[in-house]
């Protein structure tokens, strides 16, 4: 199992803390709640059933070492106690992911962090991400939402005063009739998105607080508290409408600050694979008006470019800051990252230099900026340490058989391996065809060939380019094994020749997790 992966780290960044007063999690036996829980335990064995038996139920994937699964124990059973009360019922379970026989429900289930909760309805046939809060309260208010109707009918002004926030994202389909094309795929994007956005539907546009009344229907509206307060689409095809919301539903400038306000927005952000531009400077000084204003007028200038926009106060984003590789008197600062990881940056940069460097980027005139530590000096331990500068060289031009470590100091997963690691590495130590190395994932850039979802993640890679993921065993002995049953010999024919016809010669082949 993973600990959580880069993307999803920042994103923790991000979260409100919740206290760490939690008590660790008991034995309890399996399928049942432990005595006096209201929260149900599942191991692989009572899973589907349990799944299968409750056409709505939510599940944290936990460990039992994991400091936020432990910050989130009290609440998540307080919020099942409540809900059991609910009619019907709201079942709230919980797997010890980091046990060994619960860990392909795992890998099933796209776990790549703790805690994960996961919403199954209709027994597991529809799955979605809970992206709600993580206090008791929250947790009931959110739930009670997601039991019922994707889509709630506003049927008078007095409903949609009652249903719609003015400082939250609300989706409304304005239609003729309850029926047709137009609104059966708007029911089935409200039913697919409804973990992200409220939805709502009325035969009435004037029953809303903002927008024209007098449209042509059917339509869908948008009512957001940024930008243009209203975004209309008559655009019904599922894909386009997807599309619609997912553009519309962002600020055209997303603010990284301490405002809990902000943070769905700048979860969304980061989780995004589209091109990201990002000003980093101080929101307490006065230059700071001067780069926002500048900063939107570059925005509403490129707003048909593929590029989405950030300005994040240099205080509160200093986590940012440390997975960016960059330094605090380097801001001012401008960090463009695409949609192939490369990054571009301009520290010390003016307010009258932002419209004029952002042409340079789209214009192809900029050099990519590449995260890297110093080579070391001496690297003579068993586990050879890489970084970004050097790891071409160590991994694809030794012409060596490599496996490599991608990790963080900070993952308890990786600090459990490293002396495995060391262990499989000492062994091997007399065969000069094979290398054991690794490098903080968190302090170099990770090259565009490996997909690093989470720590640790282990990439074999041999002399004629062949890139395959490790996903054997954790005990020196497993590693050893595979390292022996993947090898290629020095006389080996290259896997292009081999493989022609599956990979161009040019490529690496490359076995997917």
């Amino acid at each position: 199992m993973a600990t959580r992966s880069p993307a999803a780290w920042i994103s923790l960044l991000l979260a409100l803390a919740l206290a760490l007063s939690a008590r660790a999690a008991e034995e309890a036996p399996a399928a049942a709640a432990a005595e006096g829980e209201a929260v149900l335990t599942l191991d692989v064995d009572t899973f589907d059933e349990a799944v299968a038996k409750h056409p709505f139920i939510v599940v944290e994937f936990y460990a039992p070492w994991c400091g936020h699964c432990k910050a989130l124990a009290p609440e998540y059973e307080k919020a099942a106690q409540s809900l059991s009360k609910h009619d019907p019922p709201i079942v709230l379970a919980k797997v010890d992911a980091n046990e060994d026989k619960n860990r392909p429900l795992a890998t099933k289930y796209e776990v790549q962090g703790f805690p994960t909760l996961k919403i199954f309805r209709n027994q597991g046939k529809n799955i979605q991400e809970y992206k709600g809060p993580r206090e008791a309260e929250g947790i009931v208010e959110y739930l009670k939402k997601q039991v019922g109707p994707a889509s709630k009918e506003i049927k008078s002004p007095e409903d949609a005063a009652s249903l719609i926030d003015d400082k939250k994202i609300y989706i409304v389909g304005v239609f003729t009739e309850f029926s047709g094309t137009e609104f059966t795929n708007f029911m089935e994007v409200a039913e697919k998105l409804r973990s992200d956005y409220d939805f709502g539907h009325t035969l009435h546009a004037n029953h809303l607080p903002r927008g024209d009344a007098a449209v042509e229907r059917p339509l869908v509206r948008l009512l957001k508290p940024f930008d243009e307060l209203v975004v209309d689409s008559k655009d019904f095809d599922i894909a386009a409408l997807e599309k619609f919301i997912d553009a519309s539903s962002t600020p055209r400038v997303v603010t990284f600050d301490k405002n809990p306000d902000n943070h769905p927005y700048l979860l969304k952000f980061f989780q995004s694979s589209a091109p990201k531009a990002m000003l980093f400077v101080n929101f307490s000084t006065g230059p700071f008006d001067s780069f926002k204003s500048t900063y939107a007028a570059a925005a509403e200038e490129f707003k048909d470019k593929e590029l989405k926009f950030l300005i994040g106060d240099i205080e509160a984003a200093q986590g940012a800051f440390q997975y960016f590789g960059l330094k605090e008197e380097q801001a001012p600062l401008i960090l463009i990252q695409d949609g192939d990881s490369k990054k571009f940056l301009k520290d010390h940069i003016e307010a009258d230099q932002i419209v004029s460097w952002l042409k340079e980027y789209f214009d192809g005139k900029l050099s990519p900026f590449k995260k890297s530590e110093p080579i070391p000096e001496v690297n003579n331990e068993p586990v050879k340490v890489v970084v970004a500068d050097s790891l071409h060289d160590v991994v694809f031009k030794s012409g060596k058989n490599v496996l490599i470590e991608f990790y963080a100091p900070w993952c308890g997963h990786c600090k459990k391996l490293a002396p495995i690691l060391e262990e499989a590495a000492t062994t091997l130590k007399s065969d000069e065809e094979v290398v054991v190395a690794k490098m903080d994932a968190t302090a170099n850039d990770v090259p565009s060939e490996f997909d690093v979802q989470g720590y640790p993640t282990m990439y074999f890679v041999t002399p004629s380019g062949k890139i395959t993921s490790y996903d054997a065993g954790r005990t020196a002995d497993e590693i050893i094994d595979f390292i022996k049953k993947n090898k290629e010999t020095s006389g080996a024919t290259p896997v292009s020749e081999k493989a022609a016809e599956a990979a161009p010669a040019s490529e690496p082949v490359k076995d997917e997790l």
